[in-house]
Formats: structure tokens, sequence, C-alpha cells
């Protein structure tokens, strides 16, 4: 299949791609940090193999862009930011593999950068983005070993999958649909006489051991916290009503639609996305799915898209997706319509924090006492005060408190002061956006 004639415009779609990544430059550089964010950069401050939460790669790219920008949201965020690079030309080249022409791998760029979860997981601080680049990376690489035929390429999709092992753990799912593809399609079964996929794998192995040695040192606590939360709730139509919904938002509606049009034209496609797909439909029957979860899976969706049959709708993906993806910029960035604490942006995002932190911090108290690990990292992100959790010793947040007063702060609904014996109460505090109050804080004079 040609694509090309089907997507004029290269120059355009390259320049638009250009526009979108410096957006989202600016995006990262006045946004302040969200809880996670705040959480991930304390684990850059004490650099390891593993964590409780997730494997380690997020927490030394937050240690790169800090040692190159300081101590800032642009700082935390810049490498992640700078993946967006890669992942944009991995995605880019997978296009051109599965479709043939570089307006079609243009197309599929520009739908990746339109797409609001790359917008904010290649944004963001997490693991996700180095999941997504990674993910692109593995994907590119598998679509070039199937038009090539040159088994090299399972090496390079070997390091992609151990890089992505290395950043959250749901990228197992990767190598499942690799397996899939050997297993299920004719053009994947050659590769099982062949040595190359075995030593791709083993190459992923590799680059994984040092969180599986870390794992073995410590329990194995981040693999039993993480497949724990597999839940087998009750069953329910809700939560797959929700992922869905959250789908539609973070993909964009019609690029949506044309991405599952076009994953039916390519049994690679198929093969590697269905594992998690299914997985994450019958997970949602029975227990919620957050929506950035498939984040792996969006590299193959914007290809997807430019691998479906002519539409009428295809002219409106790219139109309707950037309106979609304004209206969340302008609300994000200006606040053009203040919710409070409804709205999602402003409440997960450190706005009014700093003042909080200042309020609380003006007592020149000898530390701050929390008992929730998102309290604790905006406090010690913002703040100049040492701060300690009381509870999941396994995070590693706690620590002996200085001798001295001490205040004892959390958002109201995760106040647990009848953990502090004889804390007395002081005036809540409440973070405000534009003089809409996003969350009021407790806080309590704890005596030495």
């Amino acid at each position: 299949m040609n694509a090309a004639s089907q997507w004029p415009g290269f120059n355009q779609y390259a320049l638009a791609i250009v526009a979108l990544l410096a957006l989202r430059v600016v995006a990262a550089a006045v946004l302040p940090l969200s809880a996670d964010e705040a959480y991930y950069w304390l684990w850059s401050q004490h650099l390891a193999a593993g964590y409780f939460d997730h494997p380690p790669a997020v927490a030394f790219l937050i240690r790169i862009g800090t040692s190159l920008f300081g101590k800032t949201a642009f700082g935390v965020r810049f490498v992640p930011l700078l993946l967006s690079v890669p992942a944009t030309w991995c995605v880019w080249r997978a296009a051109e593999a599965l479709g043939g022409g570089k307006d079609a791998g243009a197309a599929a760029a520009l739908f990746f950068n339109l797409m609001l979860m790359t917008a904010v997981e290649l944004m963001a601080a997490t693991p996700d983005a180095p999941l997504m680049a990674a993910s692109a990376l593995f994907f590119w690489s598998l679509a070039k070993l199937q038009g090539s035929g040159d088994g090299r390429w399972w090496l390079a999709a070997g390091a992609a999958g151990g890089l992505a092992l290395l950043s959250k753990y749901t990228a197992f799912f990767l190598g499942a649909g690799a397996l899939s593809w050997i297993l299920f399609t004719a053009e994947g079964r050659r590769w099982l006489w062949s040595p190359w996929p075995y030593l791709g794998a083993l190459i992923a192995l590799v680059v994984f051991a040092p969180n599986i040695l870390w794992n073995a040192r410590h329990g194995w606590e981040t693999f039993v916290f993480q497949f724990a939360r597999v839940g087998t709730g009750h069953f329910t139509w809700r939560y797959l009503a929700e992922f869905l919904g959250a789908q539609l938002l973070l993909a964009s509606p019609l690029i949506l639609y044309l991405s599952l049009r076009g994953a039916a034209r390519s049994a690679l496609l198929l093969a590697l996305a269905l594992p998690s797909v299914a997985f994450f439909a019958v997970h949602a029957l029975h227990d919620r799915v957050q929506g950035n979860w498939p984040c792996f899976l969006y590299p193959m969706l914007a290809v997807a898209a430019v691998l479906a049959p002519p539409s009428r709708l295809r002219r409106f993906a790219a139109p309707f997706a950037v309106l979609l993806l304004l209206a969340v910029y302008i609300q994000v960035l200006f606040d053009v319509a203040p919710l409070g604490r409804r709205d999602p942006g402003s409440r997960l995002l450190a706005f009014g924090m700093p003042q909080v932190v200042r309020t609380v911090e003006a007592s020149r108290p000898a530390a701050i006492l929390t008992t929730d690990y998102e309290t604790t990292a905006w406090f010690a992100f913002y703040g100049t005060v040492p701060v300690f959790q009381l509870n999941e010793p396994e995070r590693g947040l706690g620590g002996r408190p200085p001798a001295g007063p001490k205040i004892y702060v959390a958002e109201e609904p995760r106040d647990r002061h009848w953990l502090i014996p004889g804390g007395v109460a002081l005036p809540a505090v409440p973070r405000l956006r534009g003089g809409q109050p996003v969350g009021i804080y407790a806080r309590y004079a704890v005596s030495p």
C-alpha cells in the first residue's frame, strides 16, 4: 500500500509537529508539577535500580534534567519532554515502513502529537514518558523487521523492550504482543526457528536485569505492589464505560475511529495490541483501569490511523483533534472556566501549592509531618523545611524528625491527625487558583 498520495502536504505536517512540540515545551516550563512528578523528583535525589512503585528510569531522567536546569518544573520535565522527538521519529518511520511514503509517516507523526495522551505523557515526568518512547522504538523495530526480513531488527526490539521494562511493567505486554505475532501469524512463525528473536529477548533481559536484582534484594516489593493491583472485584460495566470514554478523549474520537479501522489491515498491529487490549477490557469489567495505562499503545494507534481505508471523516480528524487539544491547553494554562476542585487540571497540578507551603512554613517549624506521599512530595519540592511521612515506610519518605516544634499537614480528605497524639489544630489553609478553592489543607501543631 502506497499512502503517499493520500497524505499530501508533507511540509505542512512537519511545521505543525514542530509547533505542537514548541507548545509542549512552553507548557512544561510554566505549569506546576503534579504530585506524582514531585514524588519521582524525590526518587531522583536517591538514585537506585528500583523503587517501591515502579522501575527506575524516570528517576534517572529527572536527575539529568535537574542537573542541567536546576530544581525547576522545566528541569524535572526536560528529558521526558525531549523524548517526544525520538518517539515522534519512530512513529514516522514505522508508518513509512508499513504504509509507504514520507507523507504517510508525517501524517502518523502529526496524529501522534495531536493525541491528548501524547501531549500529557510526553511532557510530564512520569514513567509513561520513557515507556511511550521505548514502545515507539519497539514498534518501529518490528515494522522494519517485517518489511526487510532482516533478523537483526530483533536486537533493536529487544533493547527497546528492556528499556520499556525499566520504565514501567506494563511493557510486558509488548513482549506478549510480539510473541502473539510469532505464534499466530504466518509471517511471524518463520522466526520461531531463527536465533534472532531469542537473542532479542536475551538483550531485553540483560537491560532489565538491574531492576530484577534490586527486587530480589528487596523482597520483590515492586512486583508485589504492581501485580497485586490486578483486582477481582464484582462484575460491572461501569469501569469499562469509563475506560472507553477516557480513551476516546485521550486519543481524540476521530483519530481513534481511524485507528480501529486501520489496525485491521495489519497483522503486526493487531498481534501487538490484542493481548493488552484484552487484558484491559477484562480488568475493566471488575476494577478501574486508569486512562494512562494503555499509553504504550498510542504510537501504534497513530500508525494504524494512516493505514485506515479512505473515509470522509479523515479530513476532519486532525482539525477536530487540534480543537480538542487547544481547549485543554487553554483551560489548563489560563483557567478560563474557573471550576475549582472540579477541574482535574487544577486539582492534579500544584496550582496554589507554593502559597500553602509558605503559609505552613511561616512559623518556622523544625519539620513538616505528613501521612500521604502526595503532600510529602509537594512540600519537599516547593518548601525548605524537612518533610517526614509517618506511614508507608516502604516508600522511603520517613526517617527520624529532628527535635523541636513540628507541624502535621494533610489535605482534608486525607487527614489522619489521630496518628499524632497531642496535636493542636491550627486554622486550615486553602489551596486556591483564581480565587477558587482547589483543596483545603488541615494543619496541627505538634509539640517537640
